[in-house]
């Protein structure tokens, strides 16, 4: 089941995204933030969803602004991340599809997703969803001893259109 998140979901997110942060290059945050700290994430979000098995949220994908700057209100940075024993079953995908589609009724026009080099898992995942690359930030982390490259993908989702409304839910 996919549903809207609640801050409460805070302890939850922040269990699967705290492996992600300790033990890999995946995301570029250093701590992990506390369940609080989630819960703040998920109720400042355009969209915030996560995904439940048997009662319990088993992966999150969500829609944060792209740029502070008033202009890059139509653009929205998306990520999705899936707990172990529910990655690779098609939930990731499932959580995108219906992410983006939220995301474009809400009047967002293009979304963007940076993907920490080499994560062919997301890549392909990107690929299979409709997101084309736009470019490469070259050594622009630094974490676990090296530095890291960025791949940046971009998805038209309403598309542009002259005279847009405010994008924010419907």
């Amino acid at each position: 089941m996919i549903r809207a998140a609640i801050p409460s979901d805070g302890d939850a997110v922040a269990a699967i995204y705290a492996p992600f942060v300790q033990d890999t290059v995946i995301s570029f945050e250093d701590v992990a933030p506390t369940p609080a700290e989630m819960g703040a994430r998920i109720a400042a979000a355009h969209r915030w969803l996560v995904a439940e098995r048997a009662g319990r949220v088993v992966g999150y994908a969500y829609g944060s602004p792209h740029r502070s700057r008033a202009a890059y209100r139509w653009s929205v940075d998306v990520s999705v991340y899936i707990g172990p024993g529910a990655q690779r079953t098609g939930l990731g995908r499932a959580l995108y599809e219906r992410l983006l589609a939220d995301l474009a009724e809400d009047g967002f026009a293009q979304a963007f997703a940076g993907i920490t080099l080499p994560n062919e898992p997301s890549l392909g995942l990107h690929r299979a969803l409709g997101f084309t690359p736009v470019g490469v930030y070259r050594n622009v982390g630094f974490k676990h001893g090296a530095w890291r490259d960025v791949s940046w993908w971009q998805r038209e989702l309403a598309g542009p259109r002259p005279d847009p409304p405010e994008p924010g839910p419907r």
